[in-house]
């Protein structure tokens, strides 16, 4: 499959409607040893399939941009945990991959324009919210919350979120990087914006962000290296791994101008 210098490919499973034991098992044959291994570690039926698919997905996925089947791709992690190809080959630093999932969705994501990060986050939380804003978010971001009554916070809250942790996994530090030390700002025309606080040696240049809706109770974002003002474009489809693909639309809440 092309991918464009300045595409962002988004593909999306939808995991709580795949119930095909027969389907798993054929996934289950793409996953290493080890994976294998892992998968069997989990202690509930239903995270075990979750980790076949998410497996499943992200092979099947890179295969795609590259004659390499789905089985012989090998990872590691960075020093953060954020997976990456392993060992010198054409494709390693041309594709640049993030997965996220949560309840009912995973998703993957490919670029060839550099750092990219994931997050996708369920919509139907609503307790201790604020709480966890208090602890983690940005004074800036913990009082625009507070200016909103329900369900608008919990939208907002997720969003603010989700672009976090898009952002430190795009930069590839995870949870090291401090999330009150940086901050969105979103406004009244549907615009993201990020700051930092001195700690941050980063510049709000460098990164573009978007807020996706791929359905009514998930939220998906994106951070991705800006090209030098170069347009970037974001294609999403529906994928269940070697049975079906088809491009979608995908409800845009936000994104950054570019």
């Amino acid at each position: 499959m092309e991918l464009r210098d300045e595409g962002i490919d988004l593909w999306l499973l939808h995991s709580d409607a795949e119930d095909d034991d027969g389907l798993v098992d054929s996934y289950r044959r793409m996953l290493t040893d080890d994976e294998r291994a892992r998968e069997v570690r989990f202690h509930f039926s239903q995270h075990r399939r979750e980790y076949v698919l998410t497996r499943a997905l992200v092979r099947s996925t890179l295969s795609r941009y590259a004659e390499v089947a789905p089985e012989s791709w090998r990872f590691v992690s960075n020093a953060y945990g954020r997976p990456e190809l392993e060992g010198p080959a054409p494709w390693r630093g041309e594709l640049s991959f993030n997965i996220a999932h949560t309840d009912g969705l995973i998703v993957c994501g490919v670029t060839r324009s550099g750092a990219l990060g994931v997050d996708a986050e369920s919509l139907t939380r609503d307790r201790g919210l604020l709480d966890i804003a208090d602890r983690f978010f940005s004074p800036a971001e913990v009082n625009e919350l507070r200016q909103h009554g329900e369900p608008t916070r919990v939208s907002r809250f997720f969003h603010y979120w989700t672009l976090k942790e898009a952002y430190i996994k795009a930069v590839g530090k995870g949870l090291s990087i401090p999330l009150d030390q940086f901050s969105f700002r979103l406004d009244d025309h549907r615009g993201i914006a990020i700051s930092f606080t001195p700690e941050i040696d980063d510049s709000p240049e460098r990164w573009l962000f978007w807020l996706l809706q791929p359905s009514d109770r998930h939220v998906v974002a994106l951070c991705a290296a800006a090209r030098g003002g170069a347009p970037q474009t974001v294609v999403v489809r529906r994928v269940v791994p070697t049975v079906v693909e088809e491009r979608v639309e995908c409800r845009r809440l936000r994104w950054s101008a570019q």
